[in-house]
């Protein structure tokens, strides 16, 4: 199986996926395309959702805005898993929860290669043209052959990217709007289980329910709760939370509990 990520919408994918099945016969499946433009970090925490539901695959991820320029293509091995795609960091959050159960232990089951693809057709288009044929190569070697392909060679300082952390008190937390989902769900870094024991908490100075899930609200209602990735999120039940609290990917949030 290769998966497919990207931020390309229609109809480049289509380009990537006839790339691959002129090389392999894999097994395709789309993880998205809609992916905000250009936008790494959301991505990162999407694929950190999705990928650990899949069993053993090649998962091809497209979010490049450094497309053309010198940062290293890679091929990372992550437990039984394969991630294609830029070094920009993207990567690396997946990567940790495939290998590690997401205990942030860089070297516990990662290893890093870069991947050299020769003559490129474009500059502007390494999806079709590098991580494309790449991901193909990779998934017609085997992850245990790895080492021996000429077009992989051990990778080093590679670029990372950490999820930013929360501040948790007692009383309250600080923290960040890591995405809106296509409802207006409103997804923060801040843990669920502060929510534990709480009825109604301020966000941002206005005060909410906080349910176990929408429907434990009126329609039309503003409330906090836990999502299925576990951390706070707020949210209208049959509505948009982003625009009840007036919140986007990467705005400040302070939690009061009440």
């Amino acid at each position: 199986m290769i998966t497919l990520t990207s931020d390309f919408g229609t109809p480049y994918p289509a380009s990537m996926k006839g790339v691959i099945l002129e090389r392999c016969d894999a097994r395709l499946v789309d993880i998205g395309h809609e992916f905000p433009r250009q936008d790494i970090r959301a991505a990162a925490f999407w694929l950190t959702q999705v990928l650990p539901e899949f069993p053993p695959a090649v998962h091809l991820v497209v979010v490049d805005p450094g497309v053309g320029t010198d940062r290293a293509a890679l091929v990372v091995r992550a437990g039984d898993h394969l991630l294609v795609g830029p070094d920009n960091g993207v990567l690396m959050p997946p990567a940790r929860e495939l290998a590690s159960g997401g205990d942030g232990d860089f070297d516990t089951d990662i290893d890093a290669y870069e991947l050299d693809i020769e003559n490129p057709r474009s500059s502007t288009f390494h999806g079709r043209d590098i991580f494309a044929p790449g991901a193909a190569l990779v998934h017609e070697t085997g992850i245990d052959h790895l080492p021996e392909l000429d077009a992989l060679s051990p990778a080093s300082d590679v670029a990372d990217l950490e999820l930013p952390a929360p501040d948790v008190r007692i009383d309250g937390a600080n923290g960040e709007v890591l995405v809106v989902d296509d409802f207006g769900n409103v997804i923060t870094n801040v843990p669920g289980d502060v929510l534990e024991g709480f009825d109604r908490i301020s966000v941002n100075g206005t005060p909410a329910p906080v349910v176990p899930s929408y429907a434990h609200a009126e329609v039309g209602e503003a409330v906090v709760t836990v999502g299925s990735h576990g951390n706070v999120e707020f949210a209208v039940n049959q509505g948009r939370g982003d625009e009840a609290f007036d919140l986007a990917a990467g705005d400040a949030i302070a939690l009061e509990f009440e």
